[in-house]
């Protein structure tokens, strides 16, 4: 297998522009991010008894010789279990109502089905201390889906199909393709798409950028959105990460799922359960075939099914820096750009990597923690600080109640 390159990176960053976080995000949070991040990235890879699951099995250990109080981290399943996500568990029919604002363009164009029940795993030091719920079972786990989208991006830029994330994105599209050719997308450049600044303008599968998450006091403003200059503002939106994936199909010109899962999904032995769904109508040409194009979420259907195994494992490479036993799957210099704050939103990094800078997302969590989240709750905690990964699916609520009561139980 061929390996990423792993080349130390030091990641430059400002304080955001916004007054919104002049407050808080102060120059010595960002020195802290600096300096954590090039560390991060020039450090040597770990090897010799770090344990890697094989295919098929996770060794599971007792959670007091991983360093939990065990009755403490119990109350946080417990927490888990009671707390589950009280919506209408056929997602068809719950997507339609959670995006009801946006009717009619809430209507789904990608499978939805059925989902489980509450399920999660806590594992630390490479082990199961705790696991709770059907977690081989694969959901609909919405927009992480994102991350492995960003993930797929980073492969890209790892092997030089990309050659900078602030190169423009048009000149990588072929000449039949007018995303970017408009002079409002024109300067649009891979790192605005990863941040989801990119404020892209256009329709794509049917869905008008405007209708994600719209804005104004009634549908008849919704068109009329504020326009901004790309970089300048964070907005999160499902038809621009829809476009994201369109382009990184271009470049690798194959699908993406399948880039997925040779380079990622089958080195880490996940199973062979998760498929990642695009739309019926998202059927491109590439190289005069047929290709579905992927999505980026569940916003209208499809994105990611998997099990909170298979997510575990997506996690805990992200743990062990991007490396798979001998293998450097996804380079540490990609993990480490996609950890820097944006200047637009300083908790966003790349594409799903939601940050915990100054602590403000997550209290009881370390500053470095990274979160992947999708609706639902569906999340993916990483804890470097911790040597801990924790899987949380169909959560209600905010994140700190639960994940307080996880960090709370470690006591060693």
């Amino acid at each position: 297998m061929k390996k990423a390159p792993d080349a130390p990176i030091l990641c430059a960053m400002a304080s955001s522009s916004r007054a919104s976080y002049r407050s808080w995000l102060t120059a010595g949070v960002v020195a802290v991010w600096i300096a954590a991040a090039a560390l991060f990235a020039a450090s040597p890879p770990q090897t010799g008894s770090i344990y890697y699951p094989p295919r098929g099995a996770w060794a599971a250990r007792d959670a007091t010789a991983l360093g939990f109080d065990k009755a403490k981290l119990d109350e946080a399943v417990a927490y888990a279990k009671a707390n589950e996500n009280p919506n209408d568990k056929d997602l068809s029919k719950d997507i339609l109502q959670t995006f009801r604002r946006e009717a009619p363009y809430n209507e789904l164009i990608g499978p939805a089905a059925v989902r489980g029940g509450s399920s999660g795993l806590v594992i630390r030091r490479g082990y199961i201390a705790a696991e709770w719920g059907d977690t081989l079972r694969p959901d609909m786990t919405f927009s992480v889906t994102k991350t492995f989208l960003s993930t797929v991006v980073g492969l890209a830029h790892d092997r030089g199909l990309i050659r900078s994330v602030d190169d423009r994105v048009a000149p990588y599209m072929p000449a039949t393709v007018d995303l970017f050719t408009s002079e409002k997308n024109a300067p649009i450049t891979w790192d605005h798409l990863l941040r989801q600044t990119s404020d892209w303008q256009g329709t794509l599968y049917g869905k008008p950028d405007w209708a994600d998450r719209p804005e104004g006091q009634t549908p008849a403003d919704y068109p009329n959105r504020r326009l901004s200059a790309p970089g300048e503002r964070y907005k999160y939106n499902d038809v621009r990460v829809n476009v994201l994936a369109l382009a990184t199909l271009h470049v690798f010109r194959k699908p993406l799922p399948e880039v997925l899962r040779e380079s990622i999904m089958n080195p880490i032995g996940a199973s062979s359960t998760w498929r990642w769904e695009g739309y019926h109508n998202s059927w491109v040409d590439v190289d005069g075939l047929k290709v579905q194009a992927s999505t980026g979420g569940g916003h209208w259907g499809g994105g990611m099914f998997v099990s909170a195994h298979d997510m575990a494992r997506f996690g805990y490479l992200f743990l062990r820096e991007g490396r798979w036993n001998k293998d450097q799957l996804i380079s540490r210099t990609w993990i480490a750009m996609a950890r820097t704050p944006g200047k637009a939103n300083a908790t966003y990094g790349y594409m799903n990597w939601f940050l915990n800078t100054a602590r403000k997302p997550i209290p009881s969590a370390p500053a470095t923690s990274v979160t992947f989240r999708g609706n639902g709750q569906n999340i993916i905690y990483v804890d470097w600080d911790n040597d801990l990964v924790v899987v949380v699916r169909w959560l209600r609520g905010g994140l700190d109640p639960f994940f307080s009561k996880v960090l709370g139980a470690i006591i060693g």
